[in-house]
């Protein structure tokens, strides 16, 4: 798998029918090892190692409805109330990070008001935080560390 701009972390990792499993420590259970989720399961292991969140904030895949349509956000943590904080959409690394994938994300955000956004590829990170009374987003250089 490519190198991506994240540290580098101990990954289990088997084949299995002519498919490439990378083990999900949240999930707890192997997952296909695709790009975007060499980039999913990197940047999970960069909050909870690097940035200090808990495992215990943090869910995968978590679905939810909009319009009527189920979507899952990449990674979404919640805060110490368990209200949604922060919502990550992940991509391959070969996706280039564009205006419709900030779009996307700003739809799972109307419904679930978290208060920063990150988008990224595994190569670039992108970190917004969100100020709702102007209905826009802040660019930030880093996601904050967990308080």
């Amino acid at each position: 798998m490519q190198k991506l701009n994240l540290p580098n972390y101990n990954f289990k990792l088997k084949s299995n029918e002519n498919k490439m499993l990378i083990f999900d420590n949240l999930r707890k259970k192997y997952m296909v090892l695709t790009p975007e989720e060499w980039v999913r399961q990197h940047y999970v292991q960069f909050l909870i190692e690097e940035k200090k969140y808990p495992t215990t904030l943090i869910a995968i895949e978590k679905q939810l409805t909009i319009n009527n349509r189920k979507k899952r956000t990449d990674i979404l943590i919640f805060n110490a109330e368990g209200k949604p904080d922060i919502i990550v959409e992940c991509k391959a690394p070969q996706i280039k990070i564009t205006q419709d994938t900030f779009d996307q994300i700003a739809r799972y955000n109307l419904k679930l008001q978290a208060n920063y956004l990150i988008v990224t590829n595994g190569l670039e990170h992108f970190y917004c935080k969100m100020d709702f009374e102007n209905e826009t987003y802040i660019f930030l250089k880093e996601i904050p560390d967990y308080k």
